[in-house]
C-alpha cells in the first residue's frame, strides 16, 4: 500500500496524515487478523462437525453390519434382534437366533416341535431349512424371501450343525431351502409322519455348508450363534465336530465362560466336540 505526502502543506500537516494513515493501516489489519482468526474458528468446527458426522456413519454401518467397533460390539446383536423381533417370544423354546441382518430364525429340537414350526409358524414371506441327511431340524427364516446372502448362510448353517451330521462327526453337509407353498404334510396314501414332511418343486441348495458355531458372552448374556455370523462375542469359542463328549465339552465351557454347564449343555447340538478357545 502507498501514501502519499504532501510536502507543500507542511511537515506537521504531513506527518499527522501519516499517523491517521497508519492508524487506518492497523485497525484494517486487526480486522483481518480477527477475520481470519474467526475463519480458522469456523473451519475447525467445521472439521469437528465433519469428523462426528463421519464416526457416526461408520458406527452405524458396522451396527448392521456387526462391525468391530466398541459401540457396534455392545449393541448390534440385541438392536438386531429387537428390531425384528415382534413379539415373537415363542422363538425361546426352540433353537434360536437372529442372523446378522436382523432375521429370525428358529430350528425345531425335536420331531414335535419341527411339526409345530410348520403348522404354527411358517408363512407366506418365510424359508423352510433343511440339512439333506437323514435326522435333522426343520429350520424357518422368519421373512426369508427378504433377507440377503449372508444371511440365508448363517440359517444354513445353523440347520447344519444341529443335524445329525454333527452326531456323526461330519465336517460339512448340504442344506437346502423351499417355499410355503413347496411344503406338504400329505402324500399320496395318506399323511406322513411326525417331523417329515413332502417337498415339492426347485430347492434353493446351500452346497457344503461347514458344521461350526461359536458361544460366548454379550452383555453378560450367553449366546451361542453359526460361526459365519458378523457378531463377535466376548470369551468366544468355537465349536466343530471333534473328540469330546458333549458333557465334558461343557464343562470346560463352563469354566471359560463362567457360565452353568447344564445351561451350556443345553444350547449345544448332539454329538462329540472340538473346542477352540
Amino acid at each position: 500500500m502507498e501514501i502519499e505526502i504532501s510536502l507543500q502543506k507542511g511537515a506537521r500537516h504531513a506527518l499527522s496524515g501519516l499517523y491517521a494513515s497508519l492508524r487506518k493501516l492497523k485497525q484494517k489489519r486487526k480486522g483481518i487478523v480477527e477475520a481470519m482468526q474467526k475463519t480458522r474458528e469456523e473451519i475447525s468446527k467445521e472439521r469437528e462437525k465433519s469428523k462426528k458426522i463421519k464416526k457416526a456413519g461408520l458406527e452405524d454401518t458396522n451396527s448392521q453390519m456387526g462391525g468391530k467397533s466398541a459401540k457396534s460390539k455392545k449393541g448390534n446383536y440385541f438392536a438386531a434382534k429387537g428390531a425384528k423381533r415382534k413379539g415373537k417370544s415363542w422363538s425361546n423354546a426352540f433353537h434360536s437366533f437372529y442372523t446378522s441382518g436382523g432375521f429370525l430364525a428358529v430350528a425345531g429340537k425335536n420331531a414335535k416341535q419341527n411339526d409345530e414350526l410348520y403348522a404354527n409358524h411358517l408363512e407366506e414371506n418365510d424359508l423352510f431349512f433343511h440339512a439333506d441327511i437323514q435326522g435333522a431340524p426343520a429350520l424357518i427364516l422368519k421373512d426369508g424371501k427378504d433377507a440377503g446372502v449372508s444371511d440365508l448362510r448363517e440359517a444354513a448353517q445353523w440347520a447344519a450343525s444341529y443335524s445329525s451330521a454333527w452326531k456323526v462327526g461330519a465336517a460339512s453337509v448340504d442344506v437346502y431351502a423351499v417355499e410355503k407353498q413347496q411344503i406338504s404334510k400329505h402324500a399320496t396314501g395318506g399323511h406322513v409322519g411326525r417331523g417329515a414332511f413332502v417337498l415339492a418343486g426347485e430347492r434353493k441348495w446351500f452346497k457344503a455348508i461347514p458344521l461350526c458355531l461359536k458361544i460366548g458372552k454379550l452383555h453378560d448374556n450367553l449366546l451361542i450363534l453359526p460361526q459365519m455370523h458378523s457378531q463377535n462375542l466376548q470369551k468366544q469359542a468355537i465349536l466343530s465336530p471333534g473328540g469330546e463328549e458333549k458333557q465334558q465339552a461343557a464343562k470346560k465351557l463352563s469354566a471359560h465362560l463362567s457360565a452353568k454347564a447344564d445351561l451350556i449343555a443345553q444350547l449345544l447340538p448332539t454329538g462329540k466336540f472340538n473346542i477352540q478357545l
